[in-house]
């Protein structure tokens, strides 16, 4: 049954993209930004990068951030379609968290307490997010430590152009399992903001919060106990132009959430609870002068931990962040990045334990006006345990203009470096100080080709090759005494996206990906092998619009912690529909999403309750 939905998507995908070159066009023009630092054409571009505009967002309202990324072709985020407490496992290409970067307004975030070093996007609230963009692959030249298989650079909401704006939105809806259908509104959330422009003075301020219950963490057919998840979101920004060349902000934020969990080992319900906090502050500034700029971006960040159960703990971690660059063009066919990125955090485990980075990086983009194209780069990545270690990019990409549409050709080759976590290092469980950095090299290659700008398809074939991958291993079996070691092994993850965007006729959308993943030399535990995208989205005389969304997850492996054994989880496919319709009044607009349609039966996590149908409603208020 569940091979028969991945052939029939696969085919569907293929018979669109056909059928969309036959079809009337709208124009998109589109910039990409991570993969250089500079507003270049996609066409010029030899990355794979996706892009998650604000309109995107919008049309998943109601969703969380974790779920959007989820629909990206080549990431997997396990645990979205749990508890809304559930942590969150990044896999990008068969990679994990300590390989993903996520880059909020230019400021690499991270919590150097945590195991993974990474950073926790269930502390995120969409709504203040403008857009996204998504690098994938291996950007260490650019990004630094731990940018091996992504880099996930979110931009928050900018001022308007008014002396004063509002907007206003509020969601609710139900929270169940497949096997719990009371339809009990039990999911709220809320976000007020303001902001605008005074005379050469711009502010952005905002709040939010988010109030989930209805789901226990586990599967207890013998108990009712829920798991709630509570979360706000406070920030300010204020930035000033001193002149045109010449500009600086200032922002503040605050990320709380708490959730109640449950007993790990054994699966059993349980009265813990966990807190999450984060304070956040930074100041950005950029300076023009004839073709270049100058930019710095500065931030300190705490995030605070604690958990109660049967083995309490609290965890208290401080990250300082400097990356200043220099961005010039040389007769728009050079342009060249200079930069210096400071990076140190600390952490305590009984003491106080820290490590930094401070890299020298550069990055020069060729642009040539017969087609070649060239992304090159490196980095002397010196870490304050490691020394200094150089790392590179090679990007070349051919354009072959046709009128208004493009066919391209690009390759990649870069390396990368992920240095062991403080807890890894020091931490209170299977600490080693002898542990190794893991490095890892990237090779991609692919097409693309783009209609008159408004049909796009894609192929890209990876490789990525882990070495020193750093694991939990038990080095005693009859005490189960485990540490943290470095693998002997050298381990291979290859795979194919492929991507297609794709406007057919006035309102018509498509979107759509396919991802193949294949770990070769271990398990890749809860990566699919296969797994489609697949979005149809329709506007209806410019003010009700309604999309239809379906993913196929294929099987994969997951750990049963009872058995100690690997299992093989069941592929699945489901359905989510979406629709809002803008008054005209245009200022307000209703709209309402309906997730996993069908309400599909399916496993995320072994022993642990996953979604069923589930509504969520809701208006926006634009002032």
């Amino acid at each position: 049954m569940h091979t028969k939905n991945y052939v029939l998507s696969a085919c569907l995908l293929a018979g669109l993209s056909v059928y969309a070159q036959q079809q009337p066009t709208e124009k998109l023009d589109e910039v990409v930004v991570t993969d250089s630092k500079f507003e270049l054409k996609r066409e010029n571009s030899g990355k794979v990068v996706v892009n998650i505009s604000r309109e995107e967002l919008e049309q998943n309202q109601g969703r969380t951030l974790a779920e959007v990324l989820n629909t990206v072709g080549g990431i997997e985020i396990n645990g979205s379609r749990s508890n809304a407490g559930q942590s969150l496992s990044y896999y990008v290409r068969g990679g994990n968290n300590r390989q993903v970067l996520v880059v909020i307004d230019g400021v690499q975030v991270s919590d150097p307490s945590a195991i993974a070093n990474d950073f926790d996007l269930r502390l995120l609230d969409i709504n203040s997010i403008e857009n996204i963009e998504i690098i994938k692959g291996a950007a260490s030249t650019l990004y630094g430590n731990g940018a091996a298989t992504a880099v996930i650079n979110i931009t928050t909401k900018k001022a308007s152009g008014d002396k004063i704006a509002a907007q206003f939105t509020a969601v609710a809806g139900t929270n169940e399992s497949q096997h719990d259908r009371n339809f009990s509104i039990n999911d709220y959330q809320n976000r007020v903001g303001v902001n605008g422009t005074l005379g050469g003075v711009t502010y952005v301020a905002g709040f939010g919060n988010q109030y989930t219950d209805g789901l226990s963490a586990v599967i207890d057919e013998n108990s009712d106990e829920k798991d709630a998840f509570s979360r706000y979101n406070a920030n300010v920004k204020v930035g000033y132009a001193f002149s045109e060349t010449f500009k600086v902000s200032l922002y503040g934020i605050y990320d709380h959430f708490d959730t109640a969990y449950d007993n790990s080992f054994p699966l059993e319900d349980a009265p813990f609870t966990s807190q999450s906090d984060q304070k956040r502050v930074g100041l950005s500034s950029e300076y023009k002068y004839g073709a270049g700029s100058l930019t710095l971006n500065a931030a300190y960040n705490n995030i605070e931990r604690s958990f109660e159960s049967n083995f309490p703990s609290a965890y208290d971690s401080d990250s300082y962040i400097v990356d200043i660059f220099n961005k010039y063009t040389f007769n728009d066919r050079f342009y060249t990045v200079l930069g210096f990125n400071y990076v140190e955090g600390r952490t305590n485990f009984g003491e106080k334990e820290e490590t930094s980075n401070a890299d020298p990086y550069v990055n020069v983009v060729y642009v040539s006006d017969f087609g070649f194209n060239m992304n090159a780069g490196a980095r002397l990545n010196n870490h304050s345990e490691y020394g200094s270690h150089f790392i590179y990019n090679l990007n070349p990409s051919y354009t072959l203009k046709m009128g208004e549409s493009y066919a391209k050709v690009f390759g990649s080759y870069a390396t990368s470096y992920i240095s062991p976590s403080l807890t890894q290092l020091y931490g209170d469980f299977g600490a080693n100080p002898d542990l190794e950095p893991e490095e890892d090299r990237t090779i991609e290659g692919g097409l693309e080709f783009s209609s008159a700008s408004s049909f796009r398809i894609s192929g890209t074939y990876f490789n990525r090759r882990e070495d020193n991958f750093i694991a939990y291993q038990t080095i005693d079996f009859d005490t189960f005494e485990s540490q943290y070691r470095n693998a002997l092994e050298i381990y291979d993850v290859q795979g194919v996206e492929a991507q297609l965007e794709a406007n057919l006729m006035t309102g018509l959308t498509l979107r759509g990906n396919y991802t193949f993943t294949e770990n070769k030399d271990k398990p890749g535990l809860r990566v699919p092998k296969h797994k489609v995208n697949g979005l149809v989205g329709y506007t209806f005389a410019s003010r009700t619009f309604a999309s239809v969304n379906y993913q196929y997850t294929g099987k994969r492996t997951d750990t049963d912690f009872s058995t100690s054994e690997n299992l093989e989880l069941k592929a699945f496919g489901t359905f989510d529909f979406y629709l809002s319709h803008t008054l005209a009044d245009p200022n307000i607009k209703f709209f309402v999403g309906l997730n996993n349609a069908f309400n599909e039966e399916y496993t995320e996590l072994i022993g642990y309750t996953t979604r069923g149908r589930n509504i969520r409603f809701g208006i926006n208020l634009n002032l």
